[in-house]
């Protein structure tokens, strides 16, 4: 098992602490909360194991890595309605509630791990769809996830990076 350390006081700010580095990495535009609302902006705070990677195959390769993989669909979403019985839950495309493509236009989503938070079971409103994926070319903040650059996400995986220790801010 490896865990990497999360560490920011601010979003621009964000060190991921693993294997003795320090990792540039991008989080949520409200920086670090220790209760999250969905649409807050905020990335939680907590120990969150890695479920499983998904991946665009028609853009890139398979990372290598000890969790389960999957290629990602045109059809795939996740599901962000508070009120919906499918919330914080991968759904298939077309669905009647509010949800999230990860079949996206930009590259953020090329490699996406779902990360285990508010997932057994989901609590209504305290947030989802909170990923470890790819940095937009711009840098911009997420809306409450982990982002790295591809080189960095592809040689952690491959380490065995298995869960993130996100802390609240100092």
């Amino acid at each position: 098992m490896i865990r990497a350390v999360l560490r920011s006081n601010t979003g621009p700010d964000a060190q991921l602490h693993c294997m003795d580095q320090k990792i540039p990495a991008i989080i949520g535009a409200a920086g670090i909360r220790r209760i999250k609302e969905e649409g807050d902006h905020a990335t939680p705070t907590g120990i969150l194991p890695l479920r499983r990677v998904m991946y665009r195959a028609d853009r890139v390769a398979a990372p290598a890595c000890a969790l389960p993989v999957e290629p990602l669909a045109p059809n795939d979403g996740w599901c962000d309605d508070p009120s919906h019985a499918d919330y914080n839950r991968r759904v298939t495309l077309p669905h009647p509630a509010r949800h999230e493509k990860l079949w996206r236009d930009d590259d953020v989503y090329n490699i996406v791990i779902e990360l285990g938070y508010n997932d057994a079971p989901p609590i209504p409103g305290r947030g989802s769809a909170i990923f470890l994926h790819l940095q937009s070319p711009d840098g911009r903040p997420t809306e409450g996830c982990v982002a790295l650059r591809e080189t960095d996400l592809r040689r952690l995986l491959a380490a065995g990076l298995t869960e993130i220790e996100i802390l609240p801010p100092a």
